[in-house]
């Protein structure tokens, strides 16, 4: 199963305790992913996903108390739109009255029903992408505004038909799995992101000490070369008694750190005054030139 198959499982089981929760939920639902027809008089659902088919017999059971397996009567589709605040033509087209989605509880409720009926989550292992497909524009507002008063940067992009509202950031991912009440899924995705925070900063050390020694290789080379130039030119003799023993000694530890090759030194010298004293030798080797 996807990670969005997951926490859909998860949501299922999801619901709210209170009425009107459980109203904004089913509008959330109807409203996206809804149909209704008036001859004769028909409401369901365009998605066949068993998880959400689940979820919406649930709450018609629980709030209208009837079994959707069964023709609904003319009479139970307009109690349901009565109660929705809508007329049968804007079911799947209008956004969801605001007095459905005023409390907190309710503004939760319904981004979980939004997800249920057009939401997915990609594998946090490979990529953060959370998104909602909605059908109009004042769709998706509602639902950008819905999320913002969680302080997640929710975004809006057009994509062929629809509408898609949309957030990149793992942590606002985690934060939005919270407030739909998914929390075995949010438990999840934590540990992935922990992980790939270790990764990333294991992978961060290693180039950095990777880079260093590659420095530190590329200088003692330079080092080594310049002094072969000295001797070979002009030879150690000419140079005064600190520089030749410091050429002498780099020559002999070609590979060693130059705190290393301070200790050799008598009397021994710190790493400043050893890299001093090899800038000398490399300004003597470019003069020879």
């Amino acid at each position: 199963m996807s990670f969005s198959s997951d926490v859909k499982g998860e949501l299922v089981r999801q619901l709210g305790k209170s009425r009107h929760c459980q109203m904004a939920e089913l509008a959330a639902i109807l409203e996206l992913e809804g149909r209704v027809q008036t001859h004769p008089y028909m409401l369901g659902l365009e998605s066949d996903n068993p998880l959400l088919r689940k979820k919406y017999e649930l709450l018609m059971k629980k709030l209208f108390d009837v079994n959707i397996e069964n023709p609904l009567e003319e009479a139970d589709i307009r109690r349901v739109l009565d109660a929705m605040k809508w007329k049968a033509h804007e079911i799947g087209n209008a956004r969801a009255s605001g007095l459905l989605v005023q409390k907190t509880c309710c503004k939760r409720a319904f981004i979980r029903g939004a997800f249920m009926a057009a939401g997915s989550i990609s594998n946090p292992n490979k990529s953060y992408h959370f998104e909602i497909v909605c059908k109009s524009s004042e769709q998706a507002e509602q639902l950008k505004e819905l999320m913002e008063s969680f302080e997640a940067d929710a975004k809006i992009v057009a994509r062929k038909q629809h509408y898609v509202v949309y957030l990149k950031d793992g942590s606002q991912i985690v934060d939005m799995l919270n407030v739909m009440e998914a929390y075995v899924s949010l438990l999840n995705l934590e540990n992935v992101r922990i992980l790939k925070e270790i990764s990333n900063s294991v992978n961060r050390k290693v180039n950095c000490e990777t880079a260093n020694i590659s420095k530190t290789v590329n200088a003692a080379v330079r080092q080594v070369d310049d002094i072969i130039k000295i001797r070979d030119t002009v030879g150690f003799a000419q140079l005064p008694p600190h520089l030749r023993e410091m050429a002498e000694l780099r020559l002999e530890y070609p590979e060693a750190p130059l705190a290393e090759l301070g200790t050799y030194l008598n009397p021994p010298v710190g790493k400043s005054g050893v890299n001093h004293r090899l800038r000398k030798l490399s300004a003597i080797a470019e003069k020879l030139e």
